[in-house]
């Protein structure tokens, strides 16, 4: 059963040099304790997306220009900011892309983690300070008694993310937006990041929404993905259904960018030529055609309509069409060996 439906969401910010349309036309479904990763490269639009879940978006020069953010019947677009707030870290936690600059250097972490106990939960000083100390206890942060009353430049890098995490789970919330939750953390640190998240989404039944470029990190955490370009969905499916079975040329792409085992040591990793599209006049067709080595001329006249591959797997491309020539994917999709 779905607890976050997204629909036709479009977000755009006024700059001085005019409207970037940052995301057009998303739509995505969570489903109780499931982890939906969304990918895709930087200026994406994966941030902005998470963000507008939350009304993060700063108004000015960001706004919402249209669509459905549905949670438990509720459009989150039309909400009051009153209401947005007791929504905000009780129901939705969200944790930040850097702990360093999304933590206040003025306040205790455990103060940080006490404040939304207090505020959400009604809890007493006491009770907020017995709790904050059990969620740094349960975060795996050693001396957790010592710690909660210490700042975050006393923490190391690993530690401000496990208090990150501390603070968006503090008050159970049913949905937890992670951006980017390993970024800056070296592999041993993310690992164990990763099962923590993977451990406390077992024993609540969080659902989780996770942004991320790291494809590594996807075929760890996630049951679903949803691959962002050009602030559009251009791919979702199962993580089997994107990792063997893509059909986009853009996940194609990031797929030979990864690293294999079985790969020869003079073998270069394959790049994606040319640029993201610019936001401010983004293409009349499909947001890839420019970099596409497939595209045909309807690529950059008309955006692809959605086809459905299998009942877990879309894909927004024109390749599908009946008409287009075939393309090998067996070829281009090294995962399909």
């Amino acid at each position: 059963m779905a607890v976050l439906e997204v629909h036709g969401l479009h977000v755009s910010f006024d700059t001085y040099n005019g409207e970037v349309k940052a995301v057009r036309g998303v739509n995505f479904s969570l489903d109780k304790g499931e982890t939906l990763a969304i990918v895709g490269e930087s200026g994406s639009g994966k941030s902005v997306t998470a963000q507008s879940i939350v009304r993060l978006i700063p108004s000015p020069p960001g706004r919402i220009k249209a669509g459905e953010i549905l949670f438990d019947g509720k459009d989150l677009t039309q909400v009051d900011k009153k209401e947005m707030y007791h929504i905000r870290g009780s129901e939705i936690g969200m944790i930040f892309q850097d702990p360093m600059t999304s933590l206040n250097p003025t306040m205790t972490v455990g103060k940080q983690i006490m404040e939304g106990l207090i505020w959400h939960q009604s809890y007493g000083k006491v009770q907020a300070l017995q709790r904050a100390v059990e969620m740094l206890r349960i975060v795996g942060i050693p001396n957790p008694e010592k710690r909660v009353y210490q700042y975050p430049h006393q923490y190391s890098g690993g530690m401000r993310q496990r208090a990150m995490i501390a603070i968006a789970l503090a008050c159970n919330p049913r949905i937890l937006i992670a951006d980017e939750p390993t970024t800056a953390l070296d592999v041993t640190i993310q690992a164990q990041i990763l099962d923590l998240m993977k451990d406390l989404q077992e024993k609540t039944e969080t659902s989780i929404i996770l942004i991320t470029h790291d494809l590594g990190v996807v075929a760890e955490m996630a049951q679903r993905v949803a691959v962002m370009y050009g602030g559009t969905i251009v791919e979702t499916g199962g993580v089997e259904d994107i990792f063997h079975r893509s059909r986009h040329p853009y996940t194609w792409g990031l797929m030979k960018s990864l690293p294999r085992m079985d790969q020869k040591q003079e073998d270069e990793l394959e790049s994606i030529p040319g640029s993201p599209p610019d936001l401010l006049s983004p293409p009349q067709g499909c947001p890839f055609a420019d970099r596409c080595p497939y595209a045909m001329q309807i690529c950059h006249e008309e955006m692809p309509e959605q086809t459905k591959v299998s009942d877990s797997h879309q894909v927004f491309c024109w390749l599908e069409h009946p008409a287009a020539p075939k393309v090998n994917d067996l070829k281009v999709n090294i995962l399909s060996k």
